[in-house]
């Protein structure tokens, strides 16, 4: 047998145990019966379930009527706005781009609600242009009531409060139609309407 022939048999049993490692590698050792279920759990607690479709509602493009006061004495500032809320992370959460106007300047805004299967609550964060903080809050769904009430802090540039409380109920109106009332509390520590936001669905 010749050189060539010899080097060629030995590259292709080369290559053929190559190919052997390579579909033994690529496949997945088997798991015991405790691992098998630990990664079950695991999955379904992760996945997407009928909490979050109580989310769906609030899915779509909307106009949003605006009412806010920085105190229970002070001017009720009103404005217009427009909402496009939509599914992410495979139905796992809703993103809200908001965009409208503040005291007559541009207000950007970004929000995202979901609900957390381990916590066993809905959650939000919310940021936007005229602050550097991050609201979060969490809370519960009241299916007769259709609404969704959150509390939680925020670091507030109007007072200088680290954590200022806030609380939120957002409720299903229709399905054309939902609001969003914000409470804080004044200077005494009581509670006032600081904001509501009236949404109304862009039919196209």
């Amino acid at each position: 047998m010749n050189k060539k022939v010899v080097m060629f048999l030995a590259a292709g049993l080369f290559l053929t145990g190559l190919n052997l490692w390579a579909e033994e590698a690529a496949t997945p050792a088997p798991m015991d019966a405790a691992t098998a279920a630990k990664m079950e759990a695991m999955k379904k607690l992760g996945a997407p379930n009928e909490n979050h479709k109580a989310l769906e509602p609030f899915v779509g493009s909307w106009n949003a009527t605006v009412q806010w006061r920085m105190s229970p004495d002070s001017n009720t500032d009103k404005s217009q706005g427009t909402s496009y809320n939509h599914w992410i992370l495979d139905d796992r959460f809703v993103q809200e781009v908001f965009k409208g106007t503040s005291m007559g300047q541009p207000l950007s805004g970004i929000g995202f609600l979901g609900y957390d299967n381990i916590r066993g609550e809905y959650t939000s964060v919310w940021l936007d242009n005229m602050s550097t903080g991050i609201m979060v809050s969490s809370g519960q769904y009241d299916a007769a009531e259709k609404t969704i009430s959150k509390s939680g802090t925020v670091s507030c540039p109007m007072t200088g409060e680290k954590s200022r409380p806030v609380r939120s109920v957002c409720q299903v109106v229709d399905k054309d139609h939902y609001t969003l009332k914000m409470y804080m509390n004044d200077k005494d520590g009581k509670e006032f309407k600081a904001m509501e936001i009236e949404y109304e669905r862009v039919v196209v």
